[in-house]
């Protein structure tokens, strides 16, 4: 026991502590840069579907992005994701819904989601309806900071996909910032889910 005390008092011990310190800030940060980087190229191709991941505030830029997309006849159908929050009244997939219309993407061709709460229930409860469909792949549509951890999603539930950041309307530094640290977080989450292999039902 006096052996274990002087060595936590020791020089080494705080030094074993500094490089363990500095590792994982360096780790961190070099996730940061992961994320961030794998979320600025546009992987889109021709799909059977475009999906819309719920965003709250931020659904409208994503929503119109897809327009876009769909205007480019990328894939002649899209799904809008994002159940219902506690201060809402209106779902992230009607809101999504709404603005597709106001960009001029008819309403047969919408297809909402509305049971999903996060990404994982996006990706969960968007494989019921492409497979009742027949739909193989899809175009992802969200903010290049959470296509990393939305791809990789997708993929363990087994959707090819294609992630298509939303370009216009960039977020402030800050809440950029803030949105990257959650996702961050995420990602050590979902990480772990994988490492328990909790495979998505």
């Amino acid at each position: 026991m006096k052996r274990v005390i002087s060595f936590l008092k020791s020089r080494r011990f705080r030094r074993v502590v500094l490089v363990l310190v500095f590792l994982f800030i360096l780790f961190e940060v070099g996730l940061a840069a992961v994320i961030h980087l794998y979320g600025l190229p546009d992987r889109t191709q021709p799909a059977d579907v475009i999906i819309v991941l719920g965003a709250g505030l931020y659904m409208i830029p994503r929503a119109e992005h897809a327009a876009v997309l769909w205007k480019k006849d990328i894939a002649p159908n899209v799904i809008c994701t994002g159940g219902f929050t506690e201060l809402d009244s209106l779902s992230e997939a009607e809101a999504c819904n709404v603005a597709l219309q106001m960009a001029g993407v008819p309403a047969d061709v919408i297809i909402k989601e509305e049971n999903s709460r996060n990404t994982e229930e996006n990706a969960l409860e968007t494989r019921k309806i492409m497979g009742a469909n027949g739909w193989q792949t899809a175009v992802i549509v969200s903010d290049g900071y959470h296509l990393l951890r939305a791809s990789w999603l997708f993929n363990r539930v087994g959707i090819e996909n294609y992630p298509s950041p939303v370009s216009e309307n960039p977020l402030p530094a800050r809440d950029y910032i803030h949105a990257l640290l959650r996702e961050m977080a995420a990602v050590h989450w979902q990480a772990f889910e994988h490492i328990l292999n909790t495979q998505p039902s």
